[in-house]
Parts: C-alpha cells; structure tokens; sequence
C-alpha cells in the first residue's frame, strides 16, 4: 500500500488530450521519511509510521525531536500512522509521490471545514415551513416530539448544531497526474479539508 502525508493547495484544472476539461485537487505530497515501523510480533500489528511538515525546533518537546532524529529526520509537526501489512519499510527511508502513479485509486482523509452552528435546514437538509398568511415557521425545524406520550425527545433526534469539522474520508479518487520534481499530486475532484490543510493519502483498494 502506498501512503504519504501532504498539504491540500487548492483546485484547479487540467486538459486531456482530447480537450476534456478535469477538475483537480493539487495535493503537495511528502516527502516522508519513515520514522517507526510496527512489528506484529512486538508490538500486536503491523504499520509504518510517516513524518511531514517541517516546524520551529522550539515547538517539539525532546522526546518528539529524539525519536525523530533515529530516523535522521529535522523537526516535523505531523505524524500519522498506516497500517500497512504488505509492505516492508526501514527506518530513515524516505516515501515520495512516485510510489503513486496516473490512473490509480486513492483515497484521501482530512478535517472537514468547520461550519459553526448551523439550523436543520442546512445542517440535515430539513424542508422549510410555509410562507404564506403570516407564518412564522419558515425555517424552524418543526414538531420534534408529543407532550402526552412519550413526554419526551427521543435520543439521536436530528436538530440544530455544530456543522463540520470532522475527519472525512473521500475515497475512490483517481489520480491524473504525479510531478515528482514539485512533489505534486494531482487528484480529480475535490478532497476535505481547507487550503494548506493536512491530508493522508493512500491507495485505496
């Protein structure tokens, strides 16, 4: 399995050559260089730990800048686990955009733009009220509960609140272009998250 940490840059688009406009995520993908390997028998699974984003050394305590210098890697902010059973990497290695390649399948985790509070409307797609001869549930969620039985509001009830900001994983994403001299992914679609947000990719399937 192939996996590498990035920063969304925004979206653009690109041409094909018989003139089809795709639109694209540009993702700025590793390098990553791996800084802990998982063993089964050690340690219960097997899983490859990746390092991104360079960052002030006076912001890692001396244990992150420890276990980071085993792998001869600077200070990074970003570590994210993969569990990856097939695949055999070492300490210190260094994973780039070419272990992906024009056509595969990917899928692609972040932090969603956070929304705020949001009403039902919005947040769960609720139809509005009426409009007409004075009515004032226009955008109000509506009867949400009897007074008699069950004199309650059931658990889980779909309502108003916060919106966004929550991990989420769009998959099946297919890649249109890799530029390792820029360290470049180009992803068709859009993938979650806000500009200059941190994204893991990994093949999917």
């Amino acid at each position: 399995m192939a996996a590498l940490i990035g920063k969304k840059i925004g979206m653009t688009q690109v041409f094909t050559e018989d003139g089809t406009r795709v639109p694209v995520t540009v993702i700025e993908a590793g390098p990553c260089p791996v800084t802990s390997v998982r063993d089964p028998e050690r340690d219960g699974y097997s899983a490859v730990q990746l390092a991104f984003g360079e960052a002030p050394e006076h912001k890692l305590t001396k244990g992150e800048l420890g276990h980071l210098k085993k792998a001869d890697a600077g200070p990074l902010k970003t570590l994210v686990e993969f569990r990856d059973p097939d695949t055999e990497h070492a300490i210190g290695e260094v994973l780039t955009v070419e272990q992906f390649e024009p056509g595969q399948r990917v899928k692609v985790s972040g932090v969603a733009v956070g929304k705020g509070f949001q009403g039902t409307i919005r947040r769960h797609n609720f139809g509005r009220g009426p409009v007409s001869h004075g009515s004032h549930n226009v955008r109000a969620p509506g009867a949400i509960g009897a007074s008699a039985t069950p004199s309650r509001v059931f658990k889980g009830l779909r309502g108003p609140g916060r919106m966004g900001g929550g991990r989420v994983t769009q998959r099946r994403l297919e890649v249109v272009e890799v530029i390792p001299g820029e360290n470049l992914l180009l992803v068709r679609g859009a993938v979650p998250g806000p500009r200059n947000g941190t994204v893991e990719v990994r093949t999917d399937g």
